[in-house]
């Protein structure tokens, strides 16, 4: 590590601190020295400032440096140094603190795909920390809202004023004593969570710290991930966003955070002091207790939106370059995202930038790995997805990148736009053919247990190839984009209606079942079912080949109130009710999940790191995996087609080194009445692990028979002796 004193920011210069950043004119120099091209954004080295940013199509960019609030300009720099289409400048005698915005000059010409304006102060691609937030006005589009001519006019107006701007930061955090967990793909547990919403009301945490990054470091938070048994923290967006101008007019907000406007910059909104190493401390102390953190990351588009956007960043350094547009019409945007534009990563600057901003993550707040929002987007050519697409050979082959966990959404609205399992090695997918699976077989769907199987055994049939494993499949039975675990046993419809959109936006297809009521209900009979039917889910999850997801407050019962589309939501809606935990149900709940997380730690086949194929590797005629019906009997065709099978058996066997043979069976029942199991052979001193219809039931004895209760779950054990 760097001696204390100098920076470990892994951007390429060591240096002693320099000064903190010019707040009047006076001290600011008349002119920029030359620079360099790399690397790119604002970087201190020496006694000042590097500043570098690219165009390709620019004839001009200028430097501009506020004051310290970013109220008043102070002074503007012409960038003289053009080279390899790179803008770059030196300020000396300047720092961190030093804010600024750029302005760039070329054409004003659409139908070709340019839009520069230097009325409009652009924000750095690179910029590490905001100062100020969008203040919605028509000043922020290139042209005139309001004009016939719509975005072939030109607006003179300076955005200045509505513009944050970029702060130079020192990225220096002494990481010595830090241990990454490293955990194999094969052993992890992930967890979905929401800065803000997780801790927002835990009362445990200090008001002031609830809804922080400094609350993720929080030993009571920390201590229920440690005891859910989770390896894995992952954080919905948290690079700065936008507060989008539609959601404002309507009184509402963008919680989620899928609007990016600045991919090196953490949002501001989560620190609860102005230091950005609270992120650090944070990552740190979940580093120090075992548990690793990843990133969803948006880099498919960005908060420009459409040709009709605002100007804030890209589209005003260069357009062109920078997003997909219309093959032969360049004046409009690809919308392959459904945001409006879409990153073109055909173009090798846009792929560093990508890189870039991720190596910068990693290395500097440590983060352990990244989950790619509409993955798909970013392996896109002009004749569609490419799985061999430069984006993914460079983050394969980077020596910090490639190391981490890569994991991504395998689809979009573009053409083509689901392929899920077509991903190339070493990334992980979410896999929705899962989700959906789980969720049909146990609300009694007709035709389930073919599929099912296929999904218990590590999707397979999906991602068998290339030398893939199992952990490329990530299980999930809901995500933060749909119903809550329980809102999908106690809701038939969505109930959007609070998102002021006429209840038509979100899935209109959840796959859930309300069990005989819509929403709360007082009913026992209801109750107890949709405990089972949670329950039953968790236990599958589990059990499954691959790696299992939590959404945060799934593991003690979270409700959205059938709303399965809040990203707009700050509120009550979207917040964890940490109440819940201390009711009889969610204690119950949590305490059925974390026993589901251990079991799978202690019997590694629930967990195989590679596909089974059903072959005697264990020994004396017993096969990795197997398959039985009810009455022990292994599934014919017919079996496996009949559309009123609801009952399966799952077999895992695995050699130990002591020369045993352990396995572990998975026992379901998803009709609407017991079910009594003849456990097949060989005999063995078997022990039910868990039963999801009887979640208070410690491990117990069993014979060859077991009556597992509707709706239920359960997993059963047996040891053979070493030949």
């Amino acid at each position: 590590m760097p001696a204390t004193g100098t920076s470990s920011a892994g951007n390429g210069f060591s240096r002693a601190y320099p000064p903190t950043g010019v707040t009047a004119l006076s001290s600011l120099p008349d002119r920029l020295e030359a620079g360099s091209p790399y690397p790119l954004g604002a970087t201190c080295v020496g006694e000042g400032v590097n500043f570098a940013v690219f165009s390709a199509n620019a004839e001009k960019i200028e430097l501009c440096v506020f004051d310290s609030a970013g109220k008043r300009e102070l002074k503007r720099y012409p960038l003289t140094e053009w080279t390899d289409e790179v803008w770059h400048g030196y300020l000396p005698d300047a720092g961190p603190g030093l804010v600024y915005g750029y302005r760039a000059y070329g054409p004003y010409e659409p139908e070709q795909g340019h839009r520069f304006n230097p009325n409009k102060l652009l924000l750095d691609p690179y910029a590490r920390k905001l100062v100020g937030q969008i203040k919605w006005n028509d000043a922020l589009h290139g042209y005139q809202v309001k004009g016939k001519r719509e975005d072939l006019s030109f607006d003179k107006r300076d955005s200045a004023m509505a513009m944050p701007k970029a702060m130079v930061v020192d990225d220096h955090f002494d990481w010595s004593g830090d241990r990454k967990p490293n955990t194999s793909w094969s052993d992890t547990v992930v967890y979905e969570a929401h800065v803000k919403g997780l801790t927002k009301l835990f009362e445990l945490v200090p008001p002031q710290e609830r809804g922080t990054y400094k609350a993720l470091g929080h030993p009571k938070v920390i201590d229920h991930l440690k005891r859910l048994g989770v390896t894995a923290l992952e954080l919905m967006p948290i690079h700065a966003f936008t507060q989008d101008r539609f959601l404002q007019e309507k009184g509402l907000r963008n919680y989620w955070g899928y609007n990016t406007l600045a991919f090196f910059a953490p949002e501001q909104s989560y620190f609860a002091t102005d230091s950005q190493d609270e992120l650090r401390r944070a990552v740190r102390k979940l580093h120090a207790a075992g548990i690793e953190v990843i990133l969803d990351v948006v880099y498919n588009h960005t908060a420009e939106g459409s040709e009709k956007g605002p100007t804030l960043s890209w589209r005003g350094l260069d357009n062109a370059t920078y997003y997909r547009l219309v093959q032969g019409d360049p004046r409009y945007a690809i919308n392959d995202t459904g945001t409006g534009n879409t990153l073109n990563t055909d173009k090798a600057r846009v792929i560093q930038m990508i890189a870039d901003s991720l190596r910068y993550w990693a290395t500097s707040f440590g983060i352990d790995g990244f989950r790619f929002d509409l993955g798909l987007t970013l392996g896109r050519t002009a004749e569609g997805f490419d799985p061999g697409h430069a984006f993914f050979d460079v983050l394969r082959q980077d020596p910090v990148l490639g190391r981490l966990k890569l994991s991504t959404e395998p689809w979009d609205i573009g053409p083509g736009g689901y392929q899920l399992g077509n991903f190339p090695p070493g990334f992980a997918e979410w896999n929705d053919k899962y989700r959906d699976t789980v969720r049909k077989f146990w609300r009694g769907d007709p035709s389930q247990r073919g599929d099912l199987a296929a999904r218990l055994s590590g999707s397979g049939d999906l991602f068998d190839r290339r030398a893939r494993r199992p952990w490329a499949s990530v299980n999930l039975l809901a995500a933060h984009d749909g119903f809550t675990l329980a809102d999908t046993v106690a809701y038939e419809e969505r109930h959007n209606e609070a998102n002021k959109e006429d209840n038509k936006d979100g899935h209109s297809e959840n796959y859930s079942r309300n069990w005989g009521a819509e929403g709360e209900t007082e009913d026992e009979g209801i109750l107890t079912t949709r405990g089972n039917v949670q329950r039953s889910m968790l236990t599958t999850l589990f059990a499954s080949l691959g790696t299992p997801m939590l959404v945060a407050g799934d593991e003690f019962g979270r409700s959205q109130g059938g709303n399965n589309n809040a990203y707009c939501h700050d509120d009550e809606i979207s917040w964890l009710d940490w109440s819940k935990m201390d009711t009889p149900e969610g204690k119950s709940l949590f305490d059925f999940t974390s026993r589901l997380t251990e079991l799978r730690r202690r019997y590694p086949m629930l967990r195989a790191a590679s596909f089974l194929y059903g072959q005697d590797d264990a020994g004396h005629g017993i096969n990795d995996i197997e398959w039985w019906d009810e009455r022990g009997e292994q599934l014919s065709g017919d079996d496996w087609n009949n559309p009123e099978g609801r009952a399966l058996l799952m077999r895992r066997a695995i050699k130990l080194d002591s020369g045993e043979i352990e396995a572990v069976s998975l026992l379901l029942n998803a009709s609407d009445d017991p079910i009594t199991f003849h456990v097949p052979s060989p005999q063995a001193d078997r022990t039910v692990l868990i039963d999801s219809a009887k979640p208070d039931q410690g491990e117990t004895a069993m014979t060859d028979e077991y009556e597992l209760g509707a709706h239920g779950a359960a997993l059963v054990t047996w040891k053979l002796a070493a030949a």
